[in-house]
């Protein structure tokens, strides 16, 4: 039998089953750069005050490590600039809709079950990059047009969106490939958001590094920096998209071979078989929860130490900006001296550190949820381990996990900057006071996961990434497009006090713990009553 037979109804099916999500997103993140374009249009009404703002920009080490690097100073290059974390987005939705009509599918039997009719054995795995690829291309169209509409050039316009088409095809690629190496869901969402944020973190440093017009060779390391270098307004560069076609290429076909040889349900790397007897130290629930997370939450800590080094030396940067501008310097001693831009720059890439591993919490919370469905959990509740018990040693993970690897870059982001100006002792409770302020928001997110976990167990992943998802389009979109702060109060992140530099207020943090905490009991209270396991 053909491998791809029964292609052509499984896309159907997972259209058919996301014919609410999917438009959903494809819309919204397709009506991004538009309405980033129309707020940049009314803000900066002619040609020459878009240029003046994006040349006052063009060294900004925030807006470098957040967006890249300005191309073309005119509407429609600031507007790609503006909307480049967009394409971040977009990647992490396509290889989490990969992942959930692939491994998701394995992991709750329906893969077999499908598999028994006349399907191909590839045939579900092409399906999702079928239909998530096909997406991409649909919101390529969308943003095309509506950048047409703002009166863009139409060449430029539908270079932004294939700039797009293509981050999400990557990354549904990389989903592809990741559903293929491990077991479980939780554990291939993870290695694809590590993936991402690896992404994330090579554009941003090779940007920042780069001399002149250009980025560093180390951006090159990264798609996203592959597709910043489209320049779709400006000296187009259509040729990058023969490495981002080449690349998903690759992946696809890497994907299928690695598919072709393991059994359905298992992993390439299937987990290993341990002792018949537990050694001393797994003879409790939260050693066994150790055992399990210890993994991931070393790799976090490291990937986020590194990070702090990374942040350290931006903010480094962007106070050695001061030297050149008097006027600014003057603007900045008034507001609280040369620190005051290093402040900034500080607070503002901290939150965008609790936003990434927020996904930690998140995939740790959701542990809880592996272990149930793959029926892991039901021989440890027959033993004298209660249920609580099991519950809070993964919940241990999710609430100090993230105060863990977020101590790790506070520290070394003072550190790094402190050594630079010659101040350690000052900046590094700074950079670790910055760092912890964020995690009252990021426990919202653990305990929001955690309440889905005990009253519908079956929609804790969908939401619980959603709920993420929701966080990461209003912290780094939303006020660029001009939402009403009504809307961007629905994220906890826009509550946090912007530390060091702003005044500590302690209302809200204490607000977001309750609210946190409320979170936590009342989906302990009801995983307490209901049946385990619901699979």
């Amino acid at each position: 039998m053909n491998t791809l037979a029964g292609t052509g109804a499984l896309v159907r099916l997972i259209l058919r089953r996301d014919r609410v999500l999917m438009p959903l997103w494809v819309v919204l993140m397709a009506l991004v750069p538009m309405f980033l374009g129309s707020s940049i249009k009314q803000l900066y009404p002619t040609a020459a005050a878009v240029s003046e703002y994006a040349r006052e920009n063009l060294g900004n080490s925030t807006f470098i490590v957040l967006y890249g690097r300005i191309y073309d100073t005119s509407l429609g290059g600031v507007t790609f600039w503006r909307a480049s974390s967009g394409m971040l987005i977009i990647g992490i939705i396509s290889m989490l809709v990969v992942i959930r009509h692939t491994r998701v599918e394995e992991e709750a039997g329906r893969r077999e079950l499908v598999g028994s009719a006349v399907v191909g054995r590839h045939a579900g795995l092409a399906a999702a990059l079928v239909a998530t690829i096909g997406a991409n291309l649909v919101l390529a169209v969308l943003l095309a047009l509506g950048l047409t509409g703002l009166g863009l050039p139409a060449g430029g316009s539908f270079a932004a969106g294939l700039a797009w088409a293509a981050t999400g095809g990557i990354f549904a690629a990389v989903g592809a490939l990741v559903a293929q190496l491990t077991e479980g869901a939780g554990a291939a969402r993870g290695v694809g958001v590590t993936v991402a944020g690896a992404a994330f973190l090579l554009r941003a440093a090779g940007d920042v590094a780069g001399e002149g017009a250009d980025p560093s060779w180390v951006s090159w390391l990264s798609p996203l920096g592959w597709m910043s270098q489209m320049r779709a307004f400006g000296q187009q560069r259509w040729w990058v998209l023969v490495p981002a076609v080449a690349l998903i290429a690759l992946l696809v076909a890497v994907a299928f071979a690695l598919q072709a040889r393991r059994d359905v349900g298992a992993g390439l790397l299937p987990p290993r078989l341990g002792p018949a007897e537990a050694a001393a130290g797994l003879r409790s629930p939260l050693a066994l929860a150790w055992r399990l997370h210890r993994g991931g939450l070393i790799g976090w800590t490291a990937g986020f130490a590194v990070l702090g080094a990374v942040f350290g030396g931006v903010a480094k940067s962007a106070q050695d900006m001061l030297a050149g501008n008097q006027q600014l310097m003057e603007i900045f001693e008034r507001m609280g001296g040369e620190s005051a831009l290093s402040d900034v720059v500080i607070a503002g890439t901290m939150g965008v550190s609790a936003l990434i591993v927020s996904g930690y919490a998140v995939q740790a919370t959701l542990r809880m949820r592996t272990e149930e469905a793959a029926l892991r959990s039901e021989p440890v509740l027959v033993t004298r381990v209660g249920r609580i018990s099991w519950a809070l040693s993964h919940l241990v993970f999710a609430i100090f996990g993230p105060l863990v690897a977020m101590a790790a870059e506070g520290l070394v982001t003072g550190l790094v900057y402190g050594a630079s100006v010659g101040d350690p002792g000052r900046e590094i409770p700074r950079g670790l006071a910055a760092a912890l302020v964020q995690l009252p928001a990021v426990w919202v997110l653990a305990g929001l996961t955690t309440a889905l976990f005990g009253l519908r167990p079956r929609l804790a992943p969908a939401v619980g990434w959603a709920g993420l998802g929701v966080c990461l389009f209003l912290g780094l979109i939303g006020a660029a497009v001009q939402l009403s702060q009504a809307v961007l109060d629905v994220s906890p992140f826009t509550h946090i006090p912007k530390i060091p530099g702003g005044d500590l207020a302690v209302v809200p943090l204490v607000v977001l713990i309750v609210i946190a905490g409320a979170l936590l009991a009342l989906g302990l209270a009801a995983f307490r009553r209901r049946d385990v396991p619901v699979v």
